[in-house]
């Protein structure tokens, strides 16, 4: 078997690097491996796999595969011996690319339960090329079948978290303009973040303002991005030429909407709450951890009165108070003042 943490070199030059990280998903993978071997015969990739230490075979797996189909010379595998989150997981590939001798014009980080439709890639970059004030590109998400997934959106916000929260036909109308997700586009449009499953951004972004914020294991991480972005004059724009199926939820099982709601792990919690204190502040941070408690328990009162089926996570308003600020801040006090 082919050693999988093989040299890159053979891996220079390209103007597109692709990252793609795996935990335990190692067909899903495979499958989007194969559309990008389709995509490469037009526009040559770069593709680092990284395994995030997933303690099953998908080193061994991917590895054999990667030989089978002859993709050694424009695949590489970087197996971790710890999983330090999707962001930890993704630096490791773009730091390669960034200190190789031919450092590439775009990075793709691309979810490994995608699959890139032909053009997809190269729509992105023919955009950012045709736009060098726009850093960070985002592909049109989809169901297999062609239908849209919401992939642009605003910045998390006290408005569109009370929104959220309430879920009421008649709040959502006053707060129109404040909706977290964008309209639907069949035309390139700006927007303030994009759907981390398939974000191409241009090397001088990461140049300017770092790379990903490893503080997040999962969730919120591509929105902290896109934030320094915006806040370093790069635009971000959505791209629906660009279009990529995205099979929803199948790496961390959160967002699997084909499948009954689970209770939201406290990685999710973690990282909303650093996304508000780092960019909001404690007291917009509280104000809006209230405005979704208060929003959210209105809309659990009208779901039973007006017979509702459940689509929420199992003890969501009880974990969400936990992981608030509020909560945290005072268990954060209580533990230094015992010290």
């Amino acid at each position: 078997m082919t050693n999988p943490s093989k040299s890159l070199a053979p891996m220079q030059g390209h103007r597109i690097w692709v990252v793609i990280i795996n935990y335990r998903t190692a067909q899903l993978t495979l499958d989007c491996l194969s559309a990008l071997a389709a995509e490469q015969q037009s526009i040559p990739l770069s593709v680092v796999v990284v395994d995030n230490a997933s303690g099953d075979r998908s080193v061994e797996f991917l590895a054999s595969e990667i030989t089978a189909r002859n993709w050694e010379d424009w695949i590489s595998l970087q197996p971790l011996s710890i999983n330090g989150g999707f962001s930890f997981g993704n630096n490791v590939a773009i730091r390669q690319a960034l200190q190789s001798s031919a450092p590439p014009a775009y990075i793709l980080l691309l979810n490994p339960d995608t699959v890139a439709q032909p053009g997809a890639i190269a729509a992105l970059a023919e955009f950012l090329d045709a736009h060098p004030e726009v850093g960070i590109a985002g592909s049109r998400l989809e169901d297999p079948d062609g239908t849209p997934q919401y992939s642009a959106f605003r910045f998390p916000s006290f408005w569109n978290e009370l929104d959220q929260g309430i879920r009421l036909g008649v709040v959502s109308k006053l707060l129109l303009n404040q909706l977290i997700t964008l309209p639907l586009s069949d035309h390139p449009c700006p927007a303030d973040w994009l759907a981390g499953a398939s974000l191409m951004v241009r090397r001088e972004v990461f140049e300017s303002v770092g790379l990903m914020d490893e503080a997040y294991f999962l969730y919120f991480e591509e929105v902290d991005f896109c934030r320094r972005a915006k806040q370093a004059d790069w635009g971000c724009w959505y791209v629906p030429q660009s279009r990529v199926v995205h099979l929803v939820g199948q790496s961390s099982g959160v967002t699997d909407t084909k499948k009954a709601p689970q209770r939201r792990p406290q990685y999710w919690f973690n990282s909303r709450r650093r996304y508000f204190l780092k960019h909001h502040g404690w007291i917009y941070s509280a104000l809006t951890d209230l405005g979704w408690m208060t929003g959210f328990a209105l809309w659990r009162m009208r779901r039973v009165l007006q017979q509702k089926p459940d689509p929420d996570p199992p003890h969501f308003l009880q974990d969400f108070l936990q992981n608030s600020v509020w909560v945290r801040n005072r268990l954060l006090q209580s533990k230094l003042s015992a010290k």
